[in-house]
């Protein structure tokens, strides 16, 4: 075979192959300028939460020299609830006559006597920590029985 026939195959395959449609073409759309467009938009949904991270309190109480009870309840919690929470502590306990709760309160923490306990509420999302001072009086029968039990129930409310 000469020489030039064999440069001249190649080229000649290669036009051939130029000539077969390709397969994307039939997708593609040709717009013309400035009127193309296109626009996104994103959703960003954070689920609400709200999390007990601490409540620790004493299991058991010693009375103490008058016969009453005292003790510190830590509760942490974190939300992310736009209007915050609210705590409710009941008593649960019917050898307690009298209930005092003391706690600092700070960044906008509300505290309420309500008739069966009380209520601690937030009004925004945070982190809070919340250092509860309860003194409990002992009724004239459980004066002299010495420990007690936690009697304070604590429910949480999203706002």
């Amino acid at each position: 075979m000469p020489a030039s026939t064999r440069l001249l195959l190649p080229a000649l395959a290669a036009s051939v192959l130029m000539l077969i449609p390709a397969t994307s073409i039939g997708e593609s759309v040709l717009v013309q300028q400035g009127k193309a467009g296109a626009s996104l938009e994103f959703r960003i949904i954070i689920p609400p939460v709200m999390q007990v991270l601490e409540n620790s309190h004493p299991a058991l109480m010693d009375a103490e020299a008058d016969g009453d009870w005292s003790a510190q309840q830590r509760l942490v919690v974190v939300s992310n609830m736009k209007r915050g929470f609210c705590v409710t502590l009941r008593m649960s306990a019917p050898e307690v006559d009298a209930w005092r709760l003391h706690t600092p309160q700070g960044s906008g923490i509300t505290l309420d006597a309500v008739h069966d306990g009380y209520r601690l509420c937030t009004p925004r999302p945070g982190r809070y920590t919340l250092l509860l001072q309860h003194e409990f009086d002992a009724t004239a029968q459980s004066a002299t029985t010495g420990a007690l039990r936690w009697p304070v129930r604590t429910d949480i409310t999203a706002l």
